[in-house]
């Protein structure tokens, strides 16, 4: 059974920081492409940060500069770091793992950000 289980959100101030967390289970990590993804009230699911298991990482333009995408494959899991956060990255973020070869892709259940004073 596939298990991708998120961590660390929460509420924070604008500028504050946050480390978001996903632990991966009954895949083959370093196979995955793995990500977030973050979807806001009314808005549809956008892809924010993705790393390969060689480590190449790819942002969304309204994150680059504030937030790193890791991962450790000899754990299972990935990181988002958030840095300089504002009011717009408020949304629910999604752990995604994504084997393009064989058309598998997984979710985990979601984590909620808050960004508000």
């Amino acid at each position: 059974q596939v298990q991708l289980v998120e961590s660390g959100g929460g509420l924070v101030q604008p500028g504050g920081s946050l480390r978001l967390s996903c632990a991966a289970s009954g895949i083959t990590f370093s196979r995955y492409i793995m990500g977030w993804y973050r979807q806001a009230p009314g808005n549809q699911r956008e892809m924010v940060a993705t790393i390969t298991s060689g480590g190449i990482t790819n942002y969304a333009d309204s994150v680059k500069g504030r937030f790193t995408i890791s991962r450790d494959n000899a754990k299972n899991t990935v990181h988002l770091q958030m840095n300089s956060l504002k009011a717009e990255d408020t949304a629910v973020y999604y752990c995604n793992a994504k084997w393009a070869l064989v058309g598998s892709t997984y979710w985990g259940q979601g984590t909620q950000v808050t960004v508000s004073s």
